[in-house]
């Protein structure tokens, strides 16, 4: 009998400083979901609640070197990509990303911060579109990044998500929310929705939620395509995995809205199950 496999999701992203976001809330969240983490850095990132204070890269060589150090000798089912500087971290990635064609791929385009404010240059947005969209399994736009991709507001959900797919890829548009959305009795502040594009059956579907009342949302977007990256390595179809990770990210902003964190955006909390009083009082 043979020795059993982890569950191996790759990361390449940045660091930070407060846990809570880049490769500390990626390697938490597949932790949490049963995946085993391993990363590359391709950046620091130095930044406190309320604010980013810079981003510091790595040099695309390196960040290409750290991947092939892992995934030639061990091997992932999964590969995540969180935050990448610069547009030549960007192709350096893509080159290790066809080298292993024959592993499921989750790109997170980190191009905007929390306020709409473009992070990287118009270079590496072209990048992404030229080289990482073509080779990914899903792409993990929240709803701003998904109107810079698109170069235009977001109008008709179901053709502007499919134009995000013109590349072969599944899409998920995070955090959308408009009156059109709500339900009925309703307001529009208190309901989201995350909008699925399956590349593999043509099919867009809608995960609506309740927003949580809390500041605790930082690195949400990171621990979320990390925990569907985690559930794509144990083997579940994109449509389960997607669905695992809306319940994952749910139950872990709701936790993480029981503590209190800086002076601005704190973290959610990924290890929902460890805090059995609170997740019975919320889920039972």
């Amino acid at each position: 009998m043979g020795k059993k496999q982890l569950n191996i999701v790759f990361v390449i992203a940045g660091s930070e400083p407060l846990g809570s976001a880049g490769m500390q809330a990626d390697i938490k969240a597949i932790t949490a979901c049963g995946g085993y983490a391993a990363c590359a850095l391709t950046g620091i990132v130095d930044e406190d609640t309320r604010r980013v204070k810079s981003v510091t890269p790595m040099s695309a060589e390196l960040v290409v070197s750290q991947a092939e150090s892992f995934l030639d000798d061990v091997g992932a089912q999964c590969i995540k990509t969180g935050v990448l500087p610069t547009a030549e971290i960007i192709q350096g990635v893509a080159g290790v990303l066809q080298r292993h064609s024959n592993v499921q791929k989750v790109i997170d385009p980190v191009i905007v911060d929390s306020n709409g404010v473009q992070l990287v240059s118009d270079e590496s947005i072209g990048a992404y579109k030229k080289m990482l969209f073509p080779l990914a399994t899903l792409i993990t736009p929240n709803f701003r990044e998904a109107e810079v991709l698109l170069k235009r507001k977001i109008t008709n959900i179901t053709e502007d998500i499919k134009e995000l797919g013109q590349w072969g890829n599944s899409v998920i548009i995070k955090s959308m929310q408009s009156q059109t959305f709500a339900g009925k009795g309703t307001s529009p502040q208190e309901m989201l929705s995350d909008f699925l594009y399956n590349a593999e059956t043509g099919e867009v579907k809608e995960f609506r939620k309740h927003r949580i009342p809390t500041h605790n949302v930082n690195g949400t977007g990171d621990s979320f395509s990390s925990a569907i990256a985690t559930y794509l390595a144990k083997g579940y179809s994109l449509s389960e995995a997607v669905e695992k990770g809306e319940e994952f990210i749910s139950r872990a902003i709701a936790l993480g809205a029981e503590y209190e964190f800086g002076h601005g955006y704190g973290p959610v909390h990924p290890c929902f199950m460890e805090d059995k009083v609170v997740h019975e009082r919320i889920y039972n």
